[in-house]
């Protein structure tokens, strides 16, 4: 079953979510960072902790003002049941997963033309981190590069059609 996940352009993690934790976090989509990928989860306000670029980094890195933002939306139970967990040990509850009633096709598009900027942002990170492991940076860069593009474009399809693409169906285009 674990392939299911790895062939699809967009899985919905959301029905996973409910079934394990009822709810998560009350982050606000107006103190989200710019770094969160488009998709249901985000982090707003967070703690200075850095618990989840610690525990999570495949997932969540940490902002410029020390704010965690999620990098790598879930794609399986797996790690929908670790986003939850860094989500519910967040003590300022800065977690949200509205994501799928905030973002547009529009808003897609526009944080996807703005990648640039993201890419500088890494960039700048590995030259001063002192926040992220550089190891999670690079794998950001490298998701950014190879992967972002196929799931945003996986997640458009979920956002206008209102349901997983099947495969082999034509994505929309970013």
């Amino acid at each position: 079953m674990e392939g299911r996940w790895q062939d699809l352009a967009y899985w919905d993690p959301l029905p996973t979510a409910r079934d394990m934790a009822g709810s998560v976090g009350e982050g606000r989509w107006e103190d989200r960072s710019w770094l969160n990928v488009p998709g249901p989860f985000y982090a707003g306000v967070t703690d200075t902790g850095l618990n989840g670029p610690y525990y999570l980094p495949e997932h969540v890195l940490s902002s410029d003002e020390h704010y965690e933002f999620v990098y790598r939306q879930p794609a399986n139970p797996r790690e929908v049941a670790g986003l939850l967990e860094i989500a519910h040990s967040e003590p300022m509850g800065g977690y949200a997963w509205d994501g799928d009633q905030r973002w547009t096709p529009q808003a897609v598009r526009e944080w996807w033309a703005r990648r640039a900027d993201v890419r500088d942002w890494i960039t700048a990170e590995l030259a001063a981190d002192d926040r992220n492991e550089p190891e999670a940076l690079h794998r950001y860069a490298a998701y950014l590069e190879d992967g972002l593009e196929t799931y945003l474009r996986g997640y458009l399809f979920w956002l206008t059609e209102g349901r997983e693409p099947r495969l082999g169906e034509e994505l929309p285009n970013l």
